[in-house]
């Protein structure tokens, strides 16, 4: 997912509960999935950032010099910015996009 071109709220914003609760009836379990979507999403942006900055790593034994690499600095200023994966979890859920099932339920 483009997770850049989002419209996801980028600050604290009050959510409707009914509405995050309305797929499954139940605000917990609406929670526990927005919470593993949020930790997926935080680990692709987290290993996404990563490849990006190895482009820029210099790789020296010497700790005395600290170079400042503009373009680095740049990345990371573009993935402070994003929503937090919170925000993208839950824009997600409102959108319907995340897939869900429960494990006991398909079982009966």
């Amino acid at each position: 997912m483009d997770y850049k071109n989002t419209k996801a709220a980028t600050t604290t914003i009050t959510y409707d509960r009914s509405k995050i609760e309305e797929p499954t009836g139940n605000l917990y379990e609406a929670i526990t999935i927005l919470a593993k979507r949020a930790q997926q999403i935080n680990g692709d942006l987290k290993n996404e950032l990563i490849e990006k900055l190895e482009e820029f790593a210099t790789y020296t034994d010497s700790l005395d010099e600290v170079f400042e690499n503009k373009e680095q600095i740049e990345v990371s200023k573009f993935y402070e910015k994003l929503p937090k994966p919170t925000a993208l979890a839950i824009q997600e859920w409102l959108e319907g996009k995340i897939y869900y099932r429960n494990p006991e339920e398909s079982q009966e």
